[in-house]
């Protein structure tokens, strides 16, 4: 029986149908809502076995959830891949969504992991929320700081983080303007910003106790519970990648290689990493060096690496690659977190090193 790839092209409002055929004929095209019953309708309509795509974006968790168990096979994709492989010639929605069953059948797409649990799905929202509160804080302080160097007063966000010290800064800045009451109306929505980042902070927290492996990567230096929320949300699952190096690269902290012809290899940081992860990684990193206890086994290896020769971010970032491994492995196996086996692991490495 001929296989049928159905790609989708999703809008709010409506979604584009295209199914091609195992030997690349467009067979049938469609348009309906976006609402589960109008899609299940529509893939009804298609002959199996059937296999479906449609590319990562706000609805992919919501449409995974409800339209895998329709299909033989399900994928949801990386827009940038296709972005960069499949924008020739016309373009408009049917299109795209002939575009994305034809690579879909060919082979070429690049899958994103969906989370099929719905808790652990809402947890994720949650803690990306967070984060956007975070940023929208540091937008605002931004926006403030901006406001009193260009009257040559250099503040710092901690300058006016409590109210009873801005009538200080009020001094500093030129009189009779209406500087002032601008830079009032900036503190009402900096401070607005704070309450909801704290406000979030302590659901966040509350939800994180309740998680198991996140307890237990709290007891990693390095990592509190905000980050060790956010590396549990956001990997999902430590069975997606096949290989630490895997890992790495998809928490923005491994390296990928780059050669053509007979010109020199580059070896650099990989690029399409998720900023987040990243982002605590190496927040980590920073915590477990600046600490340096004697008894933490990650800033005893950045301190060898750097007696060794190796620069101080690539140490940093050799730090991050072993505590993302130990969270890993922790995660994979169920065990507690244990610096012996951290600091054995390390000296095997370096072991294995000094003989090539």
């Amino acid at each position: 029986m001929a296989t049928h790839y159905i790609g989708l092209d999703v809008h709010c409002e409506f979604t584009e149908m295209a199914v091609v055929s195992s030997s690349g004929k467009l067979v049938q095209r469609h348009r309906c809502k976006t609402d589960i019953p109008h899609l299940l309708m529509a893939l009804e309509l298609v002959r199996g076995p059937r296999r479906l795509t449609f590319e990562e974006g706000p609805m992919a968790g919501w449409l995974h959830r409800n339209l895998a168990s329709h299909v033989d096979k399900l994928v949801v994709c990386n827009p940038r891949r296709n972005h960069l492989i499949a924008k020739d010639s016309d373009k408009d929605d049917p299109i795209d969504a002939e575009k994305l069953a034809q690579l879909f059948r060919g082979g070429y797409l690049k899958e994103v992991h969906q989370s099929d649990n719905q808790a652990r799905a809402f947890f994720k929202q949650h803690v990306a929320l967070y984060h956007d509160h975070v940023r929208q804080r540091v937008r605002e302080a931004n926006v403030i700081m901006a406001q009193f160097r260009r009257h040559g007063v250099f503040v710092r966000e901690s300058a006016f983080l409590d109210s009873t010290d801005r009538p200080a800064l009020r001094e500093r800045l030129p009189k009779g303007s209406m500087l002032w009451d601008d830079l009032e109306l900036l503190f009402e929505g900096y401070d607005l910003a704070w309450r909801h980042q704290l406000t979030m902070l302590d659901r966040l927290e509350k939800l994180a106790r309740k998680e198991e492996p996140v307890r237990r990567f709290g007891e990693v230096p390095g990592f509190g519970w905000i980050r060790a929320a956010t590396f549990y949300a956001y990997v999902d699952t430590p069975w997606r990648f096949k290989s630490k190096s895997a890992l790495w690269r998809y928490l923005g902290i491994g390296l990928e290689r780059e050669h053509s012809g007979n010109g020199r290899t580059i070896v650099r940081v990989s690029q399409g990493s998720n900023r987040v992860l990243r982002g605590i990684m190496i927040g980590a990193a920073k915590t477990v060096i600046r600490t340096a206890k004697p008894s933490d086994p990650f800033s005893q290896q950045c301190k060898h690496r750097m007696e060794d020769g190796l620069s101080a971010r690539n140490a940093r970032r050799n730090v991050a690659r072993s505590l993302a491994a130990t969270l890993w492995g922790m995660w994979k196996n169920g065990n507690a977190y244990r610096p012996d086996w951290v600091a054995r692991g390390a000296r095997k490495d370096e072991r294995l090193v000094s003989s090539k």
